[in-house]
Order: C-alpha cells, then sequence, then structure tokens
C-alpha cells in the first residue's frame, strides 16, 4: 500500500504540477482573447439573465436556468472556500490570493465555453434525462474517432465523483461537527446518509430545487459574517490590500509561524487552490447546466459564467480577506483551524462554530452537486438504467467516508480530478472555431447581448 500511495503521490504532483496550471490559464487566457473578452463585456447582462433564469424558458431541460447555476455552486462552494483558501495562504503567502483572483477571472471565459459546448451538443436520454458535459460535446463535436476522450472523462469523473464528492466530503462534515460539536461520528454518518438519500433519491430536478435554496442561503450567510470580521478589523484592509498585490510579485518574508515563501509558491499555490475551488477546465460544472431550461446556449453560459466569479472573487476573498486582517496566517496554524481561528477571534463563542455550520452545509451541498455529475457520466456509459444504482452506491459512499479515513481515496479522487481536465481542455481548444463562431451568431441574433 505503501508503495501505491508513493507512486499516486507522484502521479498526482505531475498531473497538478506547473504544466497543468499553464494548460488551464493559457486556455482561459486563449479563451478570453478569443471571445473578444465576452465575459467581462456582458457580465451585468449575465446577472440579468440569472435573474430572469429563475423560472424556466423553453421546454427543453430539466431544471430552471436559476437551479442549473446553484447546482454548479453547490459542487464548487465547498471545502476549497474555507481550508483550501487559507492553505494557500499558509504555504504562498498573502500573494496567493491575488493569483487566485487572475484564475477567476480568466477562468470565467473557460466555464462560459464549457458550459455553451455542453447546453448546444447535448442530449435527451430515452427516459427524459437532458445529458451534456465534455463526453457528449466530444462525442457530438469532435465525432466518433475522439469518442475514447470522452470516454476517459468520463471514467475518471465516476472515480472523482465517488472519491471526492461522496466520500471526502462525507469525511470533512464528520471531523468538523466531532472536533467543534463534539458530536460523536457514528451519529453524523446516520444523519448525512438520511438527509443525502432523501434528497439524492429525487434526481437532479430535487437536487436543484435543494440547491436553489440552501446555496444562496449559506453563501449569503458565510459573507456577512466574513464582513463582520473585515469590518471590525477595518483599520488592517488598506494594508492587507497592499500585501495582496505586492507580494504576488515579491518574495514573502517569514514572520511569526508563517515560513516565508517564494513568487512561484505564491503563484502556483493561488492557482492550484483557485482552480480546485471554481474547478474551470475540470469539465464538472458543464453537466449540471445541460439540464437547464435555458433560453439559449449562450445565455446559459452568461449565466454558467458567473459560477467562477461568485466562487472565488466573492467567497474566497471573504475567507482570505479575514485571516489577512486578523493576522491568523501568521499563527502557525493551517487549514480550517487558521479560518476558524480567524472568526474565533473576532466574534468569542460563536465565530468557530459559524465556520463549523458554514464548512458542514457547504461540504453537504458540495455533496449534492457532485452526485449529478457522477451519475451523468454513469449514464454515458450505461445509459438511464445506470441512474438509480449509482445513486444508491453514492449514497452509502457519503457515510463511509464520515467514518474512515481517506488518505488513499483522496489522492486517487484528486489525481482523477486533474486527469478529467485533460480531455475537457483538448475539446475545448478543438472545437473553440466552433464556439467563437456560435458565439458570434448568436449574440448577433440574441436581442439581450445587442448593443
Amino acid at each position: 500500500m505503501e508503495a501505491f500511495m508513493a507512486w499516486l503521490k507522484s502521479v498526482n504532483d505531475v498531473v497538478w504540477g506547473p504544466g497543468m496550471l499553464v494548460l488551464l490559464v493559457g486556455t482561459g487566457l486563449y479563451l478570453t482573447v478569443g471571445l473578444k473578452f465576452f465575459t467581462f463585456r456582458n457580465f451585468f447582462r449575465g446577472l440579468k439573465n440569472l435573474w430572469a433564469g429563475r423560472s424556466n424558458q423553453s421546454e427543453q431541460g430539466e431544471i430552471s436556468p436559476f437551479n442549473a447555476l446553484m447546482t454548479a455552486l453547490a459542487a464548487d462552494i465547498g471545502t476549497g472556500n474555507i481550508v483550501g483558501v487559507s492553505t494557500a495562504i499558509y504555504i504562498g503567502g498573502p500573494g496567493a490570493l491575488f493569483w487566485m483572483w487572475v484564475t477567476a477571472l480568466v477562468g470565467m471565459a473557460t466555464k462560459f465555453s464549457e458550459v455553451l459546448l455542453s447546453v448546444h451538443f447535448r442530449e435527451k436520454t430515452p427516459a427524459g434525462n437532458w445529458v451534456g458535459g465534455a463526453m457528449y460535446f466530444i462525442k457530438n463535436g469532435l465525432g466518433p474517432k475522439w469518442m475514447w476522450l470522452g470516454s476517459c472523462f468520463a471514467l475518471f469523473g465516476i472515480v472523482a465523483c465517488i472519491g471526492t464528492g461522496a466520500m471526502v466530503q462525507g469525511n470533512s462534515i464528520g471531523e468538523a461537527i466531532q472536533a467543534n460539536l463534539s458530536i460523536p461520528t457514528w451519529f453524523t454518518a446516520i444523519a448525512v446518509f438520511l438527509l443525502a438519500g432523501a434528497v439524492l433519491i429525487g434526481g437532479v430536478k430535487r437536487i436543484g430545487a435543494v440547491a436553489g435554496k440552501v446555496v444562496p442561503a449559506m453563501a449569503v450567510i458565510y459573507v456577512l459574517i466574513s464582513l463582520i470580521v473585515i469590518i471590525l478589523h477595518i483599520d488592517q484592509l488598506p494594508r492587507v490590500l497592499a500585501w495582496v498585490v505586492a507580494e504576488a510579485f515579491t518574495p514573502t518574508a517569514a514572520e511569526g509561524g508563517f515560513a516565508g515563501a517564494t513568487v512561484m509558491m505564491a503563484i502556483r499555490m493561488g492557482m492550484a487552490r483557485g482552480v480546485f475551488s471554481n474547478e474551470a477546465g475540470l469539465g464538472t460544472a458543464p453537466m449540471a447546466h445541460a439540464a437547464a431550461t435555458s433560453a439559449s446556449p449562450l445565455v446559459q453560459a452568461s449565466i454558467g459564467m458567473l459560477d467562477t466569479f461568485i466562487d472565488t472573487i466573492i467567497v474566497c476573498t471573504m475567507t482570505g480577506f479575514a485571516i489577512l486582517v486578523t493576522g491568523q496566517w501568521t499563527s502557525g496554524l493551517t487549514g480550517a483551524a487558521m479560518t476558524s481561528a480567524a472568526f474565533e477571534t473576532s466574534l468569542p463563542g460563536i465565530g468557530g462554530i459559524a465556520v463549523t455550520i458554514c464548512l458542514t452545509f457547504f461540504a453537504f451541498t458540495t455533496a449534492l452537486g457532485w452526485c449529478v455529475y457522477g451519475e451523468r457520466c454513469a449514464i454515458y456509459f450505461f445509459g438511464d438504467k445506470a441512474q438509480i444504482p449509482f445513486r444508491i452506491v453514492y449514497c452509502i459512499a457519503i457515510p463511509v467516508g464520515v467514518l474512515t479515513q481517506l488518505d488513499v481515496v483522496w489522492l486517487l479522487a484528486d489525481t482523477c480530478n486533474a486527469l478529467m481536465a485533460i480531455p475537457n481542455l483538448i475539446a475545448i481548444l478543438l472545437l473553440s472555431p466552433v464556439l467563437f463562431k456560435l458565439v458570434k451568431e448568436d449574440e448577433s441574433k440574441d436581442s439581450i447581448f445587442k448593443h
């Protein structure tokens, strides 16, 4: 087992290494320019489309455009927004937050492109499921000779979903509740199994309905609590902003429990944790957006690009600022403990509990969102008959994650996460001429996007 772990770690280091980060960010830059900065020009139109998308807009699809975004956000906003940000700052210094922003801004174009291609090339199964994602725009966009690439994506997706979506999130919930609320893990495992089963058995429609209510509420609550912490230390905010920008380009000196960091470490940690959080380029979110009843692929893509902005520019930034203004980044703590300490020192008695509750809900909704992804990958291989068996297996995997140590599972799922990005990005780049043409044609026809 030790030999397998060592081999898996070496593979993980390669697939999540500088080459992958260059590919992800480089693809985002290429698409941003190729789309003539569509994501920036039409940001507020995307917000208008999101507001209008609270109700169904066509007979094609299963869930409203708004609920499709909330399902994707449910999967995105999770432990990465609390644990990932603190880890990035702990290793890369304050400058890591700047590179998270850069990754998100160019990642908006990647997310936009994924969603548009997914909706444009989606299919309706005999059972009425609207399915899409990288495997479908590879099959229907690139043709049969590329189907092996789509199969690789779907295979990696199933492993990543069971691991990252079910077991790892369950483990995060169990650890957080036991450490901070002293509730035994066996009780948490039973509770999570029953709650998850009640939602997941209803499929994408019920997941979308739950996500549409829980995700906005929890995100707003977390942002408001973070703002309270920041306001209590408002005198530190100008200094923090200067740190973040300056130390993105200069080495960060050792201070307190912080060992110091190079510029390359700030860039690598910021980009890696940014992508881990918002998933732009991994090919996950488009599978949720493919089920949307949107008026057109362009409209849904303009909604989908907001996913990356909300996740990283808003939620991750709140975590980062709360850690930096309170000075906890030099405390020597890391992970959830660092974030909890930042909140607890500002709001004694409730700050740490608030982080625990938010982390629990974020992890739970992440598990719900990833079930949609895994189910779609399973349907790609086995058809509609795979739907119910996959949900059952997925529901069982969550409490198993609560009760067990997951070193191997976490490493395997994290590796498959990166491996999903490779076929997804290859397909987007190969289909980019089609993508640019579709956007140009739809933008000229759609009155919403006319200038």
